[in-house]
């Protein structure tokens, strides 16, 4: 059985056609968008391509519908998703590379710590007050931990939780106790 037509009345852009045309692909239309979207304000936007680019230059594109080929489901959702992947490319082709913004707009202000915290003593090991210290203040990675202390990867990651369990329970006293 062979797919309908679009129907004549859609082709030559009576208002109520295009309006019953809408309200039944509408949704298929946004789906298809959707999964190229990176927010929800971009569904719209290219879902609002899709239908402009359908009843462009006198319905031109749905002139083009062939009911031999395809179905009106799948012919709209290949034409939404091209239409959506086209106009993503041409908002990127417009972006400005990052090379031709001068530094100094990019520059962040460097922020210091008001104060260091105050740990007791006994809190951490020494192995894990060693491993926080090069993780945050030398900003090392778990490897280069690894390497330099002669342990495996897992003991430093293993050190780490442990040592952040025991900050989190100390501090979440220090709160109550506040309170």
């Amino acid at each position: 059985m062979a797919n309908e037509p679009l129907p004549e009345a859609l082709l030559n852009g009576e208002s109520a056609a295009w309006e019953s045309f809408v309200r039944r692909y509408g949704g298929l239309i946004i789906a298809a968008v959707r999964g190229l979207a990176a927010s929800p304000g971009d569904v719209e936007d290219l879902t609002q391509e899709v239908f402009v680019r359908l009843c462009k230059d006198g319905f031109r594109l749905l002139r083009n519908y062939d009911p031999e080929r395809a179905s009106v489901s799948t012919w709209l959702t290949i034409v939404a998703r091209s239409t959506a992947r086209d106009a993503l490319r041409r908002r990127r082709a417009d972006a400005v590379p990052i090379d031709a913004v001068p530094e100094a707009q990019l520059a962040v202000d460097p922020v210091e710590p008001v104060q260091r915290l105050k740990l007791p003593e006994a809190l951490l090991s020494p192995r894990q007050r060693e491993i926080l210290a090069m993780l945050y203040d030398k900003e090392m990675e778990v490897a280069e931990i690894a390497q330099a202390l002669g342990i495996d990867p897992q003991t430093v990651r293993s050190a780490h939780h442990k040592a952040m369990l025991k900050l989190r329970a100390h501090f979440k006293a220090d709160l109550e106790r506040e309170r």
